[in-house]
């Protein structure tokens, strides 16, 4: 029996040197740096430099939404992001356009909350390097995600994205095993269920999310 990888972890939305290091020590895959002025998480391009040099061996993704190139340059210039994640209403010529800022690859995010929100993907196949499927935003919502909303993450289960994907929305400590086996998650992305206020990061949430997070396994099919 071939033993399941471990999950992927993001912890997103860091801020602080602290956090970044909790998330480091504690084996984070990805780290998130959002660089969205609406956001309470947000850093400008040479305060996510600043961070993502603390990364060690885990990878940095600049999150921004519907950045323009000046911005995607600067970001280059200041992070050198491993992975740019689109949050915005970047179309797929957009998201291949991305890659040139970045050394890994694009990410999209995508809202979701029916089924037929999935079918938004298809339009990205070869044009981007992985999805992250988030809660879809309420009518009127100042930001695309980050809002801590959960959904129905069995849509999820069996979905064929075409490409590596990780769940968003509402994720805490207490739920994300139950996450994960519902939609068969191979990698989660979490804002606020690692902090004790909007923007606050928690070095014992952190460590705590990602440790539950990688015992946790998705349902047999």
């Amino acid at each position: 029996m071939t033993t399941p990888a471990p999950t992927r972890v993001k912890i997103c939305g860091l801020n602080d040197p602290a956090a970044v290091d909790a998330a480091v020590t504690a084996g984070a895959d990805y780290l998130g740096f959002i660089l969205f002025p609406k956001s309470p998480r947000h850093v400008n391009p040479e305060e996510a430099g600043a961070l993502a040099r603390r990364k060690g061996a885990a990878k940095s993704v600049a999150v921004l939404v519907d950045p323009n190139d000046a911005l995607l340059a600067d970001v280059l210039v200041k992070m050198r992001p491993d992975f740019i994640q689109l949050h915005g209403q970047e179309g797929a010529a957009r998201c291949f356009d991305a890659r040139q800022y970045c050394d890994f690859g694009v990410w999209k995010a995508l809202g979701v909350s029916t089924a037929d929100d999935l079918k938004a993907a298809d339009a990205y196949r070869g044009h981007v390097d992985g999805f992250v499927f988030d809660a879809k935003p309420p009518a009127g919502a100042d930001r695309p995600g980050g809002l801590g909303a959960a959904w129905d993450y069995g849509l999820l289960r069996g979905f064929d994205a075409g490409a590596p994907w990780l769940l968003a929305g509402g994720l805490s400590v207490a739920g994300v095993g139950e996450a994960i086996a519902q939609s068969g998650a191979g990698g989660v992305d979490v804002v606020s269920g690692t902090e004790s206020a909007p923007g606050v990061k928690d070095p014992e949430k952190i460590r705590a999310f990602i440790a539950a997070a990688r015992k946790a396994r998705p349902l047999a099919p």
